[in-house]
């Protein structure tokens, strides 16, 4: 993390007001949350919608905040504590992160794109754990907060930074890689989430082009080989870096071949540049994308293919993405952070895969963000889902209703169970709940469908019958 005297800080930011006595005062790292604030921290209190952090100042002290940034437009508090006037905290906020960054002698890996940034950071950084000492955004750190928060908990000794950036918007991942100013870059793919603020897939991965804006001149770009839409854009974008692709397709320099998918995880061929066999204790066929995108920084870092196989086996996975959870006789496939219709499909055939278990059960709730095409794509994905390979579909919330709405046509009124409430989903669900069922629960953020996930493990206790 970053350890600078105030008067460092003050300089960096082009703040002032540091009283003379405080300037040789030492920060341990920062933290905009006066709940969660530690020892020596300097405390920077942001301004949202529905709160103001400056009213939180004493705290923040009380936790043992060492100083703080503070709006000039904001009255001073009548505290003896050491205070750094400054226009914007945000803005200096980002600032700070962009001075800091330049001070550290480090390489850095920026992730985006629609589906998979956070599972392509988190194996890529137990590969590179494996020879480097490697740093990763935590959880869903990735936006115009969370990024500087990433690169101010860099270590003076960090080798490498992996930096998940995340957009709704065309702008937010051109200031994002202006901050983290990356050596590599990688786009994972390009989906629908964001439709409703970006209009069209071509506008999506142009913000998400963004990410080359902060790229250094001597870099690299990763991009998945096989995504039609990231094909389309990148030929009218001028890009003076090193580009290797990954993906299924013949042309990819990083060629992957799917062996295996099962409830351990997934075995899948490196067919080029050379062949080699890898095993992930991760779900879903997705995730050899991901796995291969990981693979192809690696041997850019010179990571032998060893160390690779290591580092796959010891992957710390954000939860809530793909998260096997074990109950109380039964399973559960959590991936309820966020859903949209090529992640959703993605996880049903996850689902399809899992072999072993007495019946198949999908709850989906709405895929938010899509645009004026919501109601469509809800239902062209009820269209999609395969009645052969699910005993029941429950929905919950306004537009999962038109996922069921089309999956009945095929699947029968039976099978298919439309919910308006969490209580009412759990309940219809303990009803139909087997010994060694697996549930898939996957949603969009606001839903919350965690809170599904964690009422079942708790209220439902079947016999733990054999697997079949």
């Amino acid at each position: 993390m970053i350890k600078r005297s105030l008067k460092e800080i003050e300089l960096m930011v082009e703040g002032t007001g540091l009283k003379e006595e405080f300037k040789n005062l030492y920060i341990h790292g920062v933290s905009t949350d006066s709940r969660t604030i530690t020892k020596n921290q300097l405390f920077i209190p942001l301004v949202g919608e529905n709160f103001n952090g400056h009213d939180f100042i004493e705290k923040a002290i009380e936790k043992g905040a060492v100083a703080s940034l503070w709006n000039k437009s904001e009255p001073l508090p009548s505290l003896d504590f050491p205070l750094i006037l400054v226009e914007d905290t945000l803005k200096t906020l980002q600032k700070l992160a962009k001075e800091y960054r330049k001070q550290l002698d480090i390489k850095v890996v920026g992730i985006t794109g629609s589906n998979g940034k956070t599972s392509t950071k988190d194996i890529l950084a137990s590969i590179l754990s494996t020879k480097y000492k490697t740093k990763k955004t935590m959880g869903n750190f990735n936006n115009h907060i969370g990024t500087p928060l990433t690169l101010l908990n860099l270590d003076e000794d960090t080798e490498i930074a992996v930096v998940e950036m995340g957009t709704d918007k065309f702008g937010e991942i051109s200031l994002l890689t202006s901050l983290a100013k990356p050596d590599v870059a990688i786009i994972t793919n390009i989906g629908e989430a964001h439709l409703e603020d970006l209009k069209t897939k071509e506008n999506i991965a142009r913000a998400k082009l963004e990410i080359l804006e902060g790229l250094s001149e001597r870099g690299l770009f990763i991009y998945f080989g096989d995504d039609p839409t990231l094909k389309k854009v990148i030929k009218d974008v001028n890009i003076k870096q090193k580009i290797l692709t990954f993906g299924e397709e013949e042309h990819n320099d990083y060629r992957c071949k799917l062996i295996k998918t099962d409830k351990s995880g997934i075995s899948f061929k490196l067919t080029e540049p050379k062949d080699e066999d890898f095993f992930l204790p991760m779900l879903g066929k997705h995730n050899m994308y991901n796995a291969t995108a990981a693979i192809t920084v690696a041997r850019y870092f010179d990571i032998p293919y060893d160390l690779i196989r290591e580092g796959f086996y010891h992957v710390e996975k954000t939860s809530m993405r793909n998260e096997l959870v074990l109950a109380q006789g039964f399973t559960i496939l959590n991936d309820s952070y966020k859903s949209n219709p090529s992640s959703l499909l993605a996880a049903l055939d996850t689902l399809y895969d899992m072999e072993g278990y007495s019946q198949k059960i999908a709850v989906l709730g709405d895929m938010l963000g899509l645009g004026e095409d919501e109601i469509e794509m809800h239902e062209e994905v009820g269209k999609k889902i395969d009645p052969n390979k699910i005993d029941y579909l429950f929905t919950i919330g306004p537009f999962a209703k038109y996922i069921a709405k089309n999956a009945k046509m095929r699947f029968g009124k039976d099978r298919v169970i439309t919910c308006n409430e969490k209580l009412e989903l759990i309940e219809k669900l303990k009803k139909v709940l087997k010994p060694n069922s697996i549930i898939l629960v996957k949603a969009s953020r606001p839903l919350e469908l965690e809170e599904v996930v964690d009422r079942l493990k708790k209220e439902v206790v079947l016999p733990k019958n054999q697997a079949i």
